[in-house]
């Protein structure tokens, strides 16, 4: 009998249609509340992208898995709540959970513990923790999204599990050594990170949208155009990037799109009509790779009468040091198109920060004129060095993408492109601790939504305390005066807007965030791990604030 090996993982989720997505051992029918799918095969793995239509919208709606008509979701004897989900509604409240950076490793000790205590250590889980409050919970309390940008899979830091079965098939001795290389190690960062029982039954249950960052591929990915030819210099480089983008597109992307979007799209047909859809996937991803402009990773999702849009900050960038920008010109123009007015909220994910600590942000913005020239050929070498040590390749080292979004937010918040959104909220992840900016423009720009960022970072994988003191610096007045002298006197432009951290932030703690809507009213929290007296886990919320 075929096997589930990974899922059922609830990904899109519309107003009468869900998306449910599934690796099984082998070939065979996936049928999910009376509809049924074959699956496709991708160098001996199978994979089934279920379609689920025509439901109540606002409605629960539970579900089983079935392979061929044997029941193979929930397991036999399982312990965990049916899986189940709720359509958006056109009006009503929705609750959005989101984060970045989870390590899969054991939630045993030393994983477990801070990394104080063990060099080792990961610290808690949150986004375990946030399930394993969600069994106690009623359904209507759930979240009604999970949405998780970046580093949902470490390819360069592999847990012990993977590292064990790389150098089972590989000298990890070698260049590049333990990384995961090839299409079949990256499978089994996936398997790893999403088969623990409790991760398992949340992923089921509450519909998830995702984008990638760096490590999902390779540290600093796309810092530079230098770091991009360094990279390819390589023999191994190609292989890496190919299989990365393959396995991201079959085990995050395709489930972030709609079933009219995989109709316009045409790639999951034509796996479905081929013994073997390798060697399409391979051409497609070094294609994805090369060509910036041929590919979309960003996409969007209504949630009832508010908007999400995700966009792609890591493979769709422009390099070339005379036009860097975060997306070429053709997705500048797709993000005009979906992120506008006449939603009551518009959120706008990015796994990079688009607003920093002010210090860090001049930082960046005076590296990213210097490796442009600004004092010379030169420096622009010791600063293409500085750039790749320090990673600063955040928006603000993109300063004329920067300058765009600000822009397009203030557009829209000023009703130019459709009756402005209460709140317009940037949300991201990236830089390992949590913190939410209000933002203002200039004055007369017209503005009527509020306008924030909220940054939520790790879920699991928190900053050491060297680590820790450099943020806590990178905040200070002093550090922002000097930082900010640093890029003027680069001829960095002063910003379009001003930006204050909300509350006591940063915070450090493996934690999440949640958005909760509900017509014109915004409010967002952020709750980290603590173990309680028994050492069981449970969220701490450090910070509520009313956005809108």
């Amino acid at each position: 009998m075929t096997e589930l090996l990974i899922g059922p993982l609830l990904r899109y989720v519309g107003e009468k249609c869900a998306v449910i997505w599934v690796e099984t051992d082998g070939p065979c029918e996936v049928g999910v509340m009376g509809s049924r799918e074959p699956t496709f095969h991708v160098e001996g793995h199978h994979y089934a992208l279920v379609r689920v239509e025509d439901l109540e919208p606002g409605g629960m709606h539970e579900y089983t898995v079935e392979l061929d008509g044997e029941q193979a979701w929930p397991p036999a004897g399982s312990d965990f709540p049916p899986s189940r989900f709720r359509t958006y509604p056109t009006s009503g409240p929705l609750k959005v959970s989101f984060g970045s950076c989870r390590v899969a490793a054991p939630n045993e000790p030393p994983y477990s513990l801070p990394k104080e205590e063990d060099e080792r250590g990961r610290g808690i889980d949150a986004l375990r923790t946030l399930a394993l409050r969600m069994q106690e919970q009623s359904p209507d309390e759930w979240p009604d999204l999970l949405l998780l940008l970046g580093d949902q899979v470490y390819a360069d830091e592999c847990s012990p599990e993977t590292k064990e079965f790389i150098q089972s098939r590989r000298d990890t001795s070698e260049d590049p050594g333990s990384i995961a290389l090839g299409f079949e190690e990256y499978t089994s960062l996936y398997r790893e990170s999403w088969t623990e029982p409790t991760i398992r039954w949340l992923l089921s249950t509450v519909s998830t949208a995702m984008i990638f960052d760096d490590h999902d591929v390779h540290d600093d990915w796309n810092t530079s155009a230098a770091w991009v030819e360094e990279m390819r210099a390589t023999d191994w480089w190609d292989e890496h990037v190919v299989s990365a983008l393959m396995s991201y597109w079959i085990y995050q992307h395709i489930g972030n799109l709609s079933p009219d979007e995989h109709a316009e799209d045409g790639l999951l047909k034509r796996l479905h009509e081929v013994e073997d859809g390798g060697p399409i996937l391979r051409e497609f991803a070094f294609k994805a790779d090369r060509e910036v402009e041929g590919t979309r990773w960003s996409y969007y999702r209504d949630l009832g009468a508010s908007r999400l849009v995700v966009i792609d900050s890591r493979c769709g960038r422009v390099l070339d040091e005379d036009r860097r920008s975060m997306l070429d010109e053709a997705e500048w123009q797709w993000l005009a198109e979906h992120a506008t007015g006449g939603f009551e909220h518009l959120l706008i994910a990015t796994s990079l920060p688009w607003l920093l600590a002010p210090a860090m942000h001049h930082l960046e913005a005076w590296n990213e004129h210097i490796c442009g020239g600004a004092w010379g050929s030169l420096a622009a070498g010791v600063g293409e060095k500085i750039r790749q040590g320090l990673d600063l390749e955040h928006w603000a080292a993109f300063n004329e993408s920067f300058d765009r979004l600000a822009e397009l937010q203030r557009a829209v918040g000023a009703g130019e492109r459709g009756d402005p959104p209460a709140s317009i909220v940037t949300l991201s992840g990236d830089v390992h601790h949590a913190y939410l900016s209000e933002v203002a423009f200039r004055r007369g720009s017209g503005v009527k939504s509020a306008v924030y960022q909220a940054t939520c970072s790790p879920m699991r994988n928190p900053l050491d305390t060297k680590e820790r003191r450099v943020v806590e610096a990178a905040v200070t007045k002093p550090a922002h005066a000097l930082a900010r002298a640093l890029s003027r006197s680069a001829g960095v432009e002063s910003e379009p807007v001003r930006w204050r951290q909300v509350g006591d932030s940063p915070w450090y703690d493996n934690q999440v965030a949640t958005l909760e809507l509900d017509g014109p009213r915004m409010d967002f929290r952020i709750e980290k791990v603590v173990p309680d007296e028994e050492d069981k886990p449970r969220l701490e919320c450090v910070l509520e604030h009313r956005i809108a």
